[in-house]
């Protein structure tokens, strides 16, 4: 069956189901931001919608059987308003820094490593984006360039040139609906221009959670 890297998902939760998670999630001011915040995984409400079957039946759709690994709440709003270029997610987080062949660069952020990742591990994880609103064609909604990620790691004038030769698609979908993207295809996404925020819980899920020696995800 093809891939096209991306897959749109609607009314797979109700309303009701993800109240919890919206109210734990304002509720967490210790790493929150206007834009959102980082590592939420361990909030348990966080943690119970990550672990739900139906999200790990779509997790291993695209992967086969995977565990979550780290969890992002992303929250466009008038008052939060970003412009996200065509780009890859690369970059994993990591238990510690090693010299491994194709890992790299490395960096640190709030005590955690991340290194860009090879292709050959960047193909076993999906992430799973949760909608906590509706995503529309004026509030920013998620781009995707299909079939880009099948190319593999990519520099940059290659994603300039395909970012003007593929059409992308806009990931549009009702609250309580999924959009899976593979790490590496292309995505972007606009400015809103809407008063209607978007906020998006951003799930990551592997296959595996090793990757070599020394080379270990790190989860939360």
């Amino acid at each position: 069956m093809h891939d096209p890297g991306y897959g749109v998902f609607e009314r797979v939760f109700a309303g009701p189901e993800l109240a919890p998670v919206s109210a734990a999630l304002e509720a967490h001011v210790a790493t929150r931001s206007r834009a959102g915040a980082r590592h939420v995984l361990a909030l348990p409400e966080v943690r119970a919608l990550a672990e739900d079957a139906r999200l790990l039946r779509l997790a291993q759709a695209f992967v086969g059987a995977a565990r979550p690994f780290r969890a992002t709440l992303f929250d466009k709003s008038p008052a939060s308003n970003w412009l996200v270029v065509w780009h890859q997610d690369r970059a994993l987080p990591m238990q510690g820094r090693v010299d491994a062949a194709g890992w790299g660069p490395w960096s640190a952020k709030a005590g955690v490593h991340y290194a860009h990742a090879p292709a050959s591990a960047l193909a076993s994880v999906v992430a799973l984006r949760v909608s906590l609103d509706d995503s529309t064609d004026t509030n920013g909604p998620l781009r995707v360039l299909p079939d880009t990620h099948a190319l593999g790691v990519l520099d940059q004038a290659a994603i300039d040139e395909l970012a003007r030769t593929v059409s992308p698609v806009a990931c549009t979908i009702r609250a309580g609906g999924i959009v899976a993207m593979r790490p590496l295809v292309l995505h972007a996404s606009s400015k809103s221009s809407s008063d209607v925020p978007r906020r998006v819980v951003h799930l990551e899920y592997a296959a595996t959670t090793h990757f070599g020696p020394g080379l270990d995800l790190a989860i939360g």
